[in-house]
C-alpha cells in the first residue's frame, strides 16, 4: 500500500550524497548554500538530509571532515614527511597547486573558500583549521632554528604567516582561474624569499 511507504526515508548512497554536499559547499561555500541546494545536488529530499546527516551546520562538518582528509591533508604530511621546513612549505605549494587546479573537483581550498561566513561557529571552525596548519608551518620552522638550519633570528611566527598567505593567495588564485603551472611558478618566487 502505498501510504504505508509514505514516512520511510528515500535510500540512498550516503557516501554519494556527502560527496555532492562537498561539491556545492565547494563551489558556493556555507552560506550561499541552501537546504533546497543540497537537497537537489545530494538527490535527496529534506526528511533524508536530516535523518541521515543531521541538520546544515552537522552536515558541513561532516563535509569538512572528509576534505581534509581527502583533499586537505597534503601539508601536514609535507610537513611530517620532508627532513626541513622548507622542504614541507615547497612541497605544500607544490601539492597545493596540483590539487588545487584539479578538474576533478571545484578549484581551490574548501576551507580557504569558505571565508566569508557569516555563522560565528562555522567561521571560528574554520578559522581554527586555518590556523592550525599555520602553527604546524610555525613548529617546523622553529624546529629548524633549533637545529641550526635557519638563522637564529629568523622570525619563525612571520615566516609561517607567509607561507599560509602564499597558500590561501593560491587556493583564491586557482578559483580566478589560475593554471597549475601558473600557481607553480607563484610557489617557486615565493620560495625564493626563505631565509638562507
Amino acid at each position: 500500500m502505498a501510504t504505508g511507504q509514505r514516512g520511510r526515508p528515500r535510500s540512498f548512497d550516503r557516501d554519494a550524497a556527502l560527496d555532492e554536499a562537498m561539491r556545492a559547499f565547494w563551489i558556493h561555500g556555507y552560506e550561499a548554500t541552501s537546504i533546497s541546494d543540497l537537497t537537489r545536488a545530494m538527490g535527496i529530499g529534506a526528511p533524508s538530509l536530516y535523518a541521515a546527516f543531521g541538520d546544515k551546520r552537522k552536515l558541513f562538518d561532516e563535509v569538512v571532515e572528509v576534505y581534509a582528509g581527502r583533499y586537505g591533508a597534503f601539508g601536514a604530511h609535507a610537513f611530517s614527511e620532508e627532513p626541513t621546513a622548507r622542504a614541507g612549505l615547497e612541497r605544500t605549494l607544490r601539492e597545493a597547486a596540483v590539487v588545487y587546479t584539479d578538474p576533478a573537483h571545484p578549484p581551490g581550498c574548501l576551507v580557504i573558500s569558505a571565508t566569508n561566513c557569516a555563522t560565528p561557529e562555522v567561521e571560528a571552525a574554520l578559522r581554527d583549521r586555518r590556523n592550525a596548519n599555520i602553527a604546524l608551518f610555525e613548529s617546523r620552522i622553529r624546529a629548524d632554528v633549533a637545529a641550526g638550519l635557519l638563522p637564529a633570528g629568523t622570525d619563525a611566527a612571520a615566516l609561517a604567516r607567509f607561507g599560509g598567505a602564499v597558500l590561501q593567495g593560491m587556493s583564491q588564485q586557482a578559483r580566478d582561474g589560475a593554471t597549475r603551472e601558473e600557481l607553480e611558478a607563484l610557489a617557486e618566487r615565493a620560495l625564493l624569499a626563505w631565509p638562507q
